[in-house]
């Protein structure tokens, strides 16, 4: 016989020749079902974390790839922000040092024979002048507006080999007029210019602002 008290709630059992066996214990734990769905449950956590993971690192860029986009973008602004920005062609017979241009109609076919080219899109004046060329080269900011290298990043020197390890990047340049914006007497007394760079799935773009300080310059 067995006699539960408060001490015991589970006494031993007795036989009736006073042999006495311990008592069975009640144990708790997990069952499989709850096991299986606690590992599912996790597993889906677990998978999820690694998706956002996964995007998160491959839609990041690379330190090394953007900054060596900015030195081009940076390269080729500093480029174009160094040029003259002049009524004229800094080749052109007007820029005389003795009577220079005192505006744009002062230029060998007015207006429009100008750098401004009559408030008309901006690009090479004259036309034949490119970057690469040792006789009739880009000698204005307003000559840069729409040049572009899609297949490499190109020194002076060499028009038809990219630079080493620059062969993957491209870069164009845009020159608008944007005096009235900077709080110019007119849209013509300054340029606004955007350099984009890209290559290894990354894109930078860097803008400057170049004032006519020199409208009568020579070439």
């Amino acid at each position: 016989m067995r006699y539960p008290s408060p001490s015991n709630p589970n006494p031993a059992s007795c036989t009736s020749a006073g042999r006495c066996l311990p008592s069975a214990r009640r144990e708790s734990g997990v069952s499989l079902i709850e096991l299986v769905i606690f590992i599912a449950v996790v597993g889906a956590a677990v998978t999820g974390l690694l998706l956002v993971y996964a995007r998160s690192v491959s839609g990041s860029a690379d330190p090394l790839v953007r900054k060596q986009a900015t030195a081009i973008a940076e390269s080729l602004l500093s480029e174009v922000l160094s040029q003259p920005f002049t009524y004229c062609d800094p080749q052109d017979v007007a820029n005389d040092p003795a009577a220079p241009p005192a505006s744009t109609a002062a230029c060998t076919g007015g207006a429009a024979g100008s750098e401004d080219k009559g408030g008309g899109t901006l690009g090479p004046q004259p036309s034949s002048e490119t970057r690469f060329s040792s006789t009739n080269p880009f000698d204005n900011v307003a000559d840069y507006n729409g040049y572009a290298m899609s297949s490499g990043i190109y020194g002076f020197d060499d028009a038809t080999t990219p630079i080493a390890g620059l062969a993957a990047y491209s870069a164009s340049v845009t020159v608008t007029r944007s005096g009235l914006a900077l709080g110019l007497a007119t849209d013509a007394d300054a340029l606004r210019v955007d350099v984009q760079v890209s290559g290894h799935g990354e894109t930078v773009t860097l803008t400057g602002y170049r004032t006519r300080h020199s409208p009568t310059s020579t070439g």
